[in-house]
């Protein structure tokens, strides 16, 4: 397509993701992919993302293209620590309260500029927990796209909790119900899910208090989202196939579009590739140890940008992982370990040195996509997932909060691609289960699995596979769309 197709300007997409790393991932290559369909592409993160994004890739990392740009809105919160993770909470109060009008004030001083270059905002593609684009794609009377960057069933669950605190599941009366058998209790009349325990949902099912601002802005999300011009989901429907039919009476169009980096891998040397993902800097110095490692023998151990351990679950995994006797590749972000910075024990240190690296950040697809990785242990986020499953790697899941609990259901009840991990871990238990996780019976029949799903992640992203077609209808029946 070029911008020929609609009339004088080309089409111009404002994508706004959640201010989280992954997010922010799977948003940035969802615009890389419309920028090659012949949009012009503003990219809009918070002031403080943007600020760690040149601190991590460099002063000239965002540049861009000049029809590929980045802008900037404020959040609102007060100053913190630029290499770690804001507070969630704080960040879901401030979206719901304090976003709205900044990113309203950029849309229009966007039209406004762009009529000097016949380039005016022509959609929004926000992410699917922004709910207040909604009100400013109204208010400029442009199409808005919902990009949801987690899976269906995990969706599914979100698009539950009215109805779920309508039929009194949630909120909790108290904590005791965490304990007392309740999150056993199989909730049976979701569309297009079978067997799903409140345990399996996801955990902000599990508050206690109705005005905390996390559980309100699922809510918001939840009731705004049917009024989108189109909802898209990072999956492919060969992989969700039950769900996503199950979802598609509940919206106006719903497209299955990944796994996007599948879908950038069918494009030509493309001017955008310089441009990274990653709010913390990258190190490569762990593709060069992989190299010298037989193939299938590493465990990849990352939890991804948000989860945070105790120091006795720091401990438990390092005491799991050294008796196992297996290689391993561990990511410890500076800010894991809750409260603290994360020091192990020098034991372990000693003990290991042989056989285990340590790094603070790494260029995980290119680690998965390696022949010594033969295993990943996860916290079974969205974006790891896909990619273990586009690099043919089984899971070990070891999910903590968000969506990550529906995650690990379906890996390891549906796809027959994962082993969960009690979230009490204990380093007998982790010894035992890396060793049958590793070498047993099931490793075999997980690794065969695994690499049928990424045939069919490969097929649903070749030019006239379901992935593709999804995006070209998106493209033409919504963003392109004059009705």
């Amino acid at each position: 397509m070029d911008s020929k197709t609609v009339g004088v300007h080309k089409p111009h997409a404002v994508c706004i993701p959640s201010p989280f790393q992954s997010h922010i991932k799977a948003m940035l290559k969802f615009a890389k992919l419309l920028h090659w369909k012949g949009f012009h592409i503003t990219f809009v993160n918070t002031e403080f993302n943007h600020q760690r994004f040149l601190q991590s890739g460099g002063l000239d990392s965002l540049n861009g293209l000049p029809d590929f740009h980045f802008k900037t809105i404020p959040d609102n919160l007060p100053p913190s620590n630029s290499n770690a993770t804001q507070d969630i909470h704080s960040l879901s109060d401030s979206i719901l309260k304090n976003l709205l009008a900044p990113f309203s004030d950029l849309l229009l001083k966007l039209n406004s500029a762009a009529s000097h270059f016949n380039i005016p905002v022509t959609c929004v593609i926000s992410d699917g927990f922004l709910p207040f684009t909604v009100t400013a794609a109204q208010e400029l009377g442009v199409p808005i796209v919902m990009l949801f960057t987690i899976s269906a069933c995990s969706l599914m669950g979100f698009m539950q909790f009215p109805s779920l605190r309508d039929k009194g599941f949630t909120p909790l009366k108290d904590e005791s119900y965490l304990t007392n058998g309740y999150l056993e209790t199989v909730i049976d009349w979701i569309p297009g899910m079978r067997d799903i325990r409140m345990r399996d949902l996801p955990t902000m099912v599990r508050a206690t208090d109705p005005n905390d601002a996390l559980f309100k802005l699922i809510f918001e999300a939840a009731k705004r989202a049917p009024e989108a011009s189109a909802i898209v989901v990072h999956t492919f429907d060969a992989f969700e196939q039950e769900v996503l039919a199950a979802l598609f009476p509940m919206f106006r169009h719903i497209y299955a579009i990944g796994p996007h980096q599948l879908l950038l891998n069918q494009l030509p040397n493309h001017s955008l590739k310089s441009i990274g993902y990653s709010l913390w800097k990258e190190e490569t110095e762990c593709l060069n140890w992989l190299n010298s490692k037989a193939p299938n023998s590493v465990v990849y151990v990352n939890f991804g940008s948000l989860t945070v351990l105790t120091p006795q679950q720091l401990n438990e995994f390092a005491w799991g992982l050294a008796n196992s006797n297996h290689l391993f590749l561990w990511i410890i972000r500076p800010d894991l370990v809750v409260g603290e910075s994360a020091i192990l024990p020098p034991e372990f240190v000693i003990d290991t040195k042989e056989r285990g690296l340590i790094a603070s950040w790494c260029p995980q697809e290119e680690v998965l996509n390696h022949s010594s990785i033969g295993g990943f242990l996860t916290h079974c986020g969205w974006n790891s997932i896909l990619e273990s499953v586009c690099a043919g790697v089984p899971m070990l899941c070891w999910p903590v909060s968000g969506d990550q609990h529906t995650n690990c259901r379906y890996t390891c009840n549906e796809w027959g691609i994962g082993m969960e991990i009690d979230n009490d871990v204990k380093r007998e238990e982790l010894e035992k289960i890396l060793r049958e996780f590793m070498e047993g019976d099931k490793c075999q029949k997980m690794r065969k699995k695994v690499v049928e799903w990424k045939r069919l992640a490969e097929a649903a992203s070749e030019p006239h596979g379901s992935s593709s077609m999804n995006l070209n209808n998106l493209v033409n029946e919504v963003l392109l769309s004059k009705g």
